[in-house]
């Protein structure tokens, strides 16, 4: 017997309506198509480009949003504008979620938030980070994310975790400088920390402080290095393998300066926490 799609199970093995409005808009499709309102082969058509659109230079996955949830983020670093835009435009075009861009440069931020504006989408500039959001049909944020720098340098790479973690849908919050050269600021906000359903540290030096934040917490902690540092701290391999190194349980560790995956992880941690 064929199943309603209340009783079908989504991605992510739970069962209940569309997780997106991408799916909300194909499960639409499928409904006009087995009332007749919309024929076989015009669903066809339209579902054409559903898993990507190749433009040359790229190909761009709109079928991310539907695996996943999430759109697909783009690098701006070593593409040019004409290609950053291009990109933006078939994800606007083809997804119905928000759009994150990372790694701009200034002419490339102009040339996103131009394309935002004539689209009429909520932006979300991070000049500090490099990075821009198209705030379309963000999801509401869903449970706690602290993202803790170690000092006010780390901030670039924090605030790329902080508006990843807020376009994934969840919520976050950013404290900054906290490090271990100065423990009592961290133990200022034991109730934030206690609080959150993970933590992401962001440290460069010797990244001692996501051990010392993960023997306060019983969350998760996603220690992101940083290539903060004088020299021996070789660009933030010395906060990397510190942070691999920890002896606290319940750190997890993403690359240098990866901004975007610790608040990735972060986020859907969050969102895993405080699923109905």
């Amino acid at each position: 017997m064929a199943r309603t799609r209340e009783e079908i199970p989504s991605s992510d093995g739970q069962a209940g309506g569309p997780r997106s409005p991408f799916e909300a808009r194909l499960a639409a499709l499928m409904d006009d198509v087995a009332a007749g309102s919309v024929s076989p082969h015009e669903a066809a058509q339209l579902l054409r480009d559903l898993p990507f659109s190749d433009l040359g230079y790229a190909k761009v996955d709109h079928h991310r949003e539907l695996r996943q949830g999430t759109c697909e983020i783009v690098l701006g670093q070593g593409k040019t504008v004409p290609q950053v835009s291009g990109i933006v435009r078939s994800l606007i075009q083809h997804n119905d979620g928000p759009i994150l861009v990372t790694r701009v440069d200034s002419e490339q931020m102009a040339a996103v938030r131009a394309i935002g504006d004539d689209a009429g989408l909520e932006l979300d500039e991070r000049p500090r980070a490099r990075a821009i959001a198209l705030l379309r049909n963000a999801p509401p944020p869903a449970g706690r994310v602290l993202v803790l720098t170690a000092g006010t340098s780390d901030l670039p790479v924090a605030e790329e975790a902080t508006l990843t973690a807020r376009v994934v849908g969840a919520g976050v919050e950013l404290e900054s400088d906290v490090g271990v050269a100065g423990v009592h600021r961290l133990t200022a906000i034991r109730p934030r920390l206690s609080r959150a359903d993970v933590v992401v540290v962001v440290a460069g030096m010797e990244g001692a402080l996501a051990s010392v934040v993960s023997g306060l917490v019983g969350a998760p902690v996603i220690a992101c290095p940083t290539s903060v540092g004088y020299g021996a701290s070789f660009g933030g391999l010395a906060s990397l393998l510190s942070m691999l190194s920890s002896c606290t349980p319940g750190v997890v560790c993403v690359d240098i300066d990866d901004g975007v995956g610790a608040g990735y992880a972060a986020g859907l941690i969050a969102r895993r926490a405080n699923a109905p």
